[in-house]
């Protein structure tokens, strides 16, 4: 393997479409509140939560192969890493090169914006540069910060950092919104963490699955999930929603059924790897509905 498709298979493209379905999120709600965002903003911001996206996940795996962690993992298609660089070693500083290039710019976006749009700006896009930077190295030795900072990133972070940036309203359907991706977005990475916990444990990292235990793990997984949809409701029952919003329960049973399936498959890697393609399947069909009706 040439270390420029190493590069390109470290930065995981198949898993960077999470960043643009939440970004997609925010323009929704910004055309929702009556008033079209520019285009070239809108290009931007969809680039810059791209970039910052991929840039999180080549540190990501960066660090996992410097710290010996990518030569213990089991990978799956859904957990694990790429296993790019432990077929070519000699990439790693083109890979941690391509993160910090990658977040320059990013930076360079966030500075245009920050001149356009001022403090809150600042705000939220320091707080997304610090995540990048922190989360594989420090915040995965956090049980609870390991839990919601991917939530905190995907939702927050990146939702209202969007509407600030098209100079939106952080209304009620803004922050709404933002919760049901942080619920949805924590819960992914919690039960993605769940085949990978013991070679984690052996390079020091505390997530909750290390700390509480797999069982325990699977019912925080199952609460986050029904509490992502929980939110939608009151969200559409309070109208902080609008009434379109209800196409996004369609996926609801399919998670019903997940949540009901993952404690029998905890300890049978092939099933719980179908419920781990299926729950990815689930959260991306449920925020790309959610853009679909918040749009109507």
């Amino acid at each position: 393997m040439s270390e420029t498709v190493a590069v390109v298979r470290a930065s995981r493209p198949n898993f960077l479409i999470l960043a643009p379905l939440c970004v997609g999120l925010g323009v929704a709600v910004a055309w929702q509140q009556g008033s079209p965002p520019a285009l070239l903003d809108t290009l931007l911001v969809f680039v810059g939560a791209l970039l910052a996206h991929a840039a999180v996940n080549l540190l990501n795996e960066y660090e996992d192969f410097v710290s010996g962690l990518d030569l213990i993992t089991s990978r799956t298609p859904f957990s694990g890493g790429s296993g790019a660089l432990p077929e070519t070693p000699s990439a790693a500083k083109r890979v941690l090169g391509a993160a910090l290039g990658t977040l320059a710019l990013v930076v360079l976006i966030g500075l245009y914006f920050l001149w356009q749009r001022g403090l809150p700006m600042l705000v939220l896009g320091t707080a997304g540069v610090v995540l990048v930077l922190t989360y594989t190295r420090w915040i995965t030795r956090s049980p609870l910060l390991c839990l919601f900072a991917p939530g905190i990133g995907f939702g927050p972070v990146m939702i209202l950092g969007t509407l600030v940036a098209l100079e939106a309203r952080l209304d009620a359907t803004a922050i709404t919104v933002s919760v049901i991706s942080l619920l949805l977005v924590s819960e992914l990475l919690l039960i993605n963490q769940i085949p990978d916990a013991e070679a984690d444990r052996k390079i020091g990292r505390r997530h909750l699955v290390i700390t509480l235990g797999t069982r325990a793990a699977a019912r925080l997984v199952s609460a986050l999930f029904l509490s992502g949809y929980a939110v939608l409701v009151v969200g559409i029952v309070t109208g902080w929603l609008p009434l379109p919003s209800i196409l996004s329960l369609a996926t609801a049973p399919f998670a019903l059924w997940l949540v009901w399936k993952l404690p029998g498959a905890l300890n049978q890697p092939d099933s719980l790897n179908t419920l781990l393609g299926t729950n990815v399947a689930i959260l991306l069909a449920t925020l790309a509905l959610l853009i679909v009706g918040l749009s109507l």
